[in-house]
């Protein structure tokens, strides 16, 4: 493989696991089509897509997902590209170009594990939801990775010094996820500046493999939820 080649990867080899048609939810305000691209070097007990996790898992689909799109002209306003871990995509530069070509407006969701990476993609988008799992301390014992929450950290601040417009959000259950670490992870994020935050009850996957239980009716309390909300000018919690 010359230099090139490793440089700029072919667009066409880009790893799919599949992709949502339409979806209203995915980008605030805006309807999208969204890419699952296989991938994410992170091993978090409650992913919902555990089948995205190994990059082999996904099929070189790019081009049938780009003719599909093409006949979407008009209809949709954009395209998210998600997971999995989007950014573990070495083409994915080539994948928002095309894209942005084509007239449509792009969008991210990412954890954050690869900040170089989303460095170089955020001149190619339009919006970024950057999900926070914990407090950055406490990221390696979550993700099994070490060094996990301090690349959040820099992928924040990238965000943040960008001008793209962007919305922190975090999937929360309390098996991960005190009160107490749910204030000082909103009080963190408040305190670098973010505006807008979301969190979103995390439930077991389908299928009843999960060694967990969704969270009890009224989790995580009318209180908490107020206190949170005062921070940031927008602020909810969404179902999955």
């Amino acid at each position: 493989m010359n230099a090139a080649t490793s440089t700029n990867p072919d667009a066409a080899s880009a790893r799919l696991g599949g992709w949502q048609p339409f979806s209203a939810c995915d980008w605030p305000g805006r309807l999208c089509a969204v890419v699952f691209l296989a991938g994410c070097p992170w091993r978090c007990g409650y992913c919902h897509n555990p089948h995205l996790l190994a990059r082999q898992a996904g099929s070189a689909h790019w081009p049938r997902f780009l003719a599909w799109i093409t006949q979407r002209r008009g209809l949709l306003d954009g395209v998210v590209f998600s997971g999995g871990e989007p950014l573990q995509e070495p083409a994915l530069p080539q994948l928002l170009q095309q894209v942005r070509a084509m007239g449509f407006a792009t969008g991210l969701h990412t954890g954050g594990s690869h900040p170089h990476r989303l460095a170089a993609a955020l001149p190619l988008l339009d919006w970024v939801g950057l999900d926070i799992k914990t407090l950055p301390p406490h990221y390696a014992a979550l993700t099994g990775v070490p060094g996990s929450g301090q690349r959040v950290q820099h992928s924040l601040s990238l965000l943040q010094a960008s001008g793209v417009a962007f919305e922190c959000r975090s999937s929360i259950h309390p098996q991960w996820h005190t009160p107490h670490t749910l204030q000082m992870m909103s009080a963190w994020l408040a305190g670098r500046g973010v505006r807008h935050y979301h969190w979103q009850l995390l439930r077991p996957p389908p299928g009843g493999t999960a060694h967990w239980q969704a969270a009890p009716p009224g989790w995580p309390g009318s209180a908490l939820l107020a206190d949170t909300a005062a921070r940031f000018d927008a602020f909810s919690l969404r179902s999955s």
